[in-house]
């Protein structure tokens, strides 16, 4: 009996063991999950894009205001890495030990500017333009949680023309909403980023970058990730040559080189 008994658990022991190497190959196997600013959409498209091929391994990128995305990653949504649209916010996860804190860097700086429906006559190049009869609604990000309204409220502010047009204003989820605010026709005019008003959709026209606060931007790993060697080098590579291509491609200033927007 012994005998049965010492070969049952050597056999339920080998099965234990071939199921958490399996969990851990599965875990190995599960997307990069990348929260990351809105701002980023088009610019992380392509390079996680690029990541993927290099890598061998999938990236999911879930897009959102960065107040949004932080609020979600202290509630315990899984993700891997997070790219913010304002240092603040990762900062803040950071002091609540939600991001390894070798992680956290500074990736890019971004600029915002005045949208219109490509094919809408007003002109709006300046922001007193915003005054104009014609421009019944302006779209911009929810300030509350969206770092980019909230450089598009300070930009209106600094220009004295805040009180003016704030009955005007209709607001965005994220910056990316706020574009389809523009081009669905439901605003005359917004205040969007340079890296999504890449298209011929949009007139657009740069702000000065000191009509704001700057739009400092950090990422850092998940502090809760199953896949920091995968996290770590998904950094590496938005901060290599290849990716700081991509990012200054779409209008991004990056760390340690002048400012080429303007």
């Amino acid at each position: 009996m012994k005998k049965i008994s010492y070969w049952y658990l050597f056999i339920n022991l080998c099965l234990s063991v071939l199921l958490i190497n399996g969990c851990n190959k599965a875990a190995d196997n599960q997307p990069l999950r990348v929260g990351a600013a809105a701002n980023l959409t088009l610019a992380f498209q392509e390079i996680g894009k690029d990541f993927e091929e290099l890598n061998g391994m999938e990236v999911d990128f879930i897009f959102g205001s960065t107040g949004t995305l932080a609020q979600q990653i202290e509630n315990g949504a899984p993700f891997d890495v997070f790219a913010a649209a304002d240092t603040k916010f990762v900062e803040g996860l950071k002091n609540k030990g939600l991001i390894i804190p070798d992680t956290e860097k500074i990736y890019a700086t971004g600029r915002i500017g005045l949208a219109t429906k490509a094919t809408n006559p007003l002109e709006v190049k300046e922001l007193k333009d915003l005054l104009k009869p014609g421009i019944k609604k302006i779209a911009i990000a929810n300030p509350e949680h969206a770092p980019y309204g909230m450089a598009a409220k300070q930009a209106l502010e600094k220009d004295d023309l805040w009180e003016q047009v704030k009955d005007k204003i209709v607001y965005g989820k994220n910056i990316q909403d706020t574009l389809t605010l523009i081009n669905t026709g439901n605003a005359d005019a917004g205040i969007i980023a340079l890296s999504i008003a890449r298209n011929e959709k949009v007139n657009f026209s740069l702000i000065e970058s000191n009509m704001h606060k700057p739009l400092e931007q950090s990422l850092g790993v998940i502090a809760t990730t199953r896949q920091e060697k995968l996290a770590r080098e998904f950094i590496e590579y938005l901060n290599s040559t290849e990716g700081r291509r991509v990012m200054r491609e779409y209008g991004f200033d990056l760390p340690g080189e002048d400012n080429t927007n303007g």
